[in-house]
């Protein structure tokens, strides 16, 4: 019912963020004879800030038409390679370039955004890496018939993903999908599987929650199960590919996400508003990037969901040894071959310090010269995988740690 409400919603919303969309245009253009009245500059401002907080947000484009390499241009060009019901495989192919390099799978969260929030972490990854990414469907958009989607069938996806890459793979992952990903490989090592990656890098994700809890550790620790089943869990309308489906609604994400921190989106906004006025392009598509990108949400599975918060942050399954996926206890102990290099960001209020960390006690029979810990000072989450901190020093060192292991 209340994904029906918020569909009625968006269906009032649409005109009136469309004709603010118009007349912000109709203010601002410049062979508009209203561009030039007085206080134009104040309504444009006006009518694009009430367009941008009433639109609705599609899936944002990838945008990486091309990588400088050696001072040349090398033109990009991302395509699915391999389809899954719930996650295509998506391939950056750097035309041109004959050079063997290292073959990276980087695998996205699937936690309210879409893959294309690593933006910055490919487009870096591309100039050394051959790269491949997660690229997970809107849960909206998977019909029925696919069947549910759980916690397990993430794991299983990595696992599928690795034998399809076949050799000589390194894995990164980041965030939420740390704890997917270390049971992959766990399972994968404990079968002896040939294609185990070469390394795992593990990024600011919740591998032992009990470690340094944050405010998203406590809200799922607070409440019971039943809470989450009960209250956010809603069933997809019938205007989509998934109708029926179960799912935890982006917009119901998205509303999580600001209620971190209002008071920052609220400023945010603010200073929109005063950028347009001043005529400071720059900061206010700034602006328009940042929130193009953070407020295109998809749905979650309500399995997948359900299981991240009994398993990962109620029972602690993965630290305390008794979790299973299809029968097959996950045993990190399992891991002797791949490297493993654990980063995490020192203002982290998402993954708090050492849950990342974690992971090198667990996987306790990798010999200490494959493993390398970060602690990266003065970063909060996002900046472990992107923006000025990645680019300049984080990536230098995750560039390193594969060259050495490949």
């Amino acid at each position: 019912m209340l994904y029906d409400l918020h569909e009625l919603q968006r269906s009032f919303l649409s005109p009136l963020a469309a004709f603010s969309g118009s007349n912000a245009q109709l203010l601002t253009h410049p062979y508009s004879p209203w561009a030039y009245t007085p206080l134009s500059k104040q309504l444009a401002a006006g009518y694009e800030l009430l367009h941008r907080l009433g639109k609705e947000y599609e899936k944002p484009l990838w945008d990486i038409p091309s990588i400088e390499k050696d001072g040349k241009t090398i033109p990009v060009k991302d395509e699915t390679v391999h389809h899954l019901p719930f996650c295509n495989l998506v391939h950056f192919e750097r035309e041109g370039l004959k050079k063997k390099e290292p073959k990276v799978l980087i695998v996205a969260p699937m936690s309210g955004h879409h893959a294309t929030l690593l933006r910055d972490t490919v487009r870096t990854m591309l100039v050394d890496h051959d790269v491949y990414i997660t690229d997970w469907i809107d849960a909206r958009m998977v019909p029925l018939s696919a069947g549910p989607f759980h916690l397990n069938d993430y794991v299983r996806y990595v696992e599928h993903f690795l034998e399809f890459l076949d050799d000589d793979v390194h894995v990164i992952a980041v965030c939420q999908p740390t704890v997917p990903v270390l049971a992959a490989v766990s399972l994968m090592s404990a079968r002896n599987s040939p294609h185990v990656p070469k390394s795992l890098t593990l990024m600011g994700g919740p591998v032992d929650t009990r470690e340094s809890p944050t405010q998203v550790n406590r809200l799922a620790t607070t409440k019971p199960y039943s809470w989450f089943e009960n209250n956010l869990i809603q069933r997809v309308p019938a205007r989509y590919a998934g109708a029926g489906r179960r799912v935890y609604p982006g917009f119901l994400q998205h509303i999580g996400f600001i209620a971190m921190n209002p008071d920052r989106h609220m400023s945010s906004h603010y200073d929109f508003y005063n950028h347009l006025v001043k005529g400071q392009d720059d900061d206010a598509e700034s602006h328009r990037r940042f929130y193009d990108e953070y407020n295109a949400v998809l749905d979650m599975p309500a399995e997948f969901y359900l299981d991240t918060i009994r398993i990962v942050f109620q029972e602690h399954a993965l630290p305390r040894g008794t979790w299973e996926v299809d029968g097959e206890f996950v045993t990190p102990a399992a891991i002797t071959k791949t490297a493993l290099f654990t980063i995490e960001g020192e203002l982290d209020d998402i993954s708090g310090l050492n849950q990342t960390r974690a992971a090198q006690t667990l996987c306790e029979n990798i010999p200490e010269s494959k493993k390398q810990h970060h602690t990266a000072m003065g970063s909060g989450h996002y900046g472990i995988f992107s923006g000025r901190r990645w680019r300049n020093n984080i990536y230098l060192l995750v560039k390193d740690f594969i060259q050495k292991n490949a």
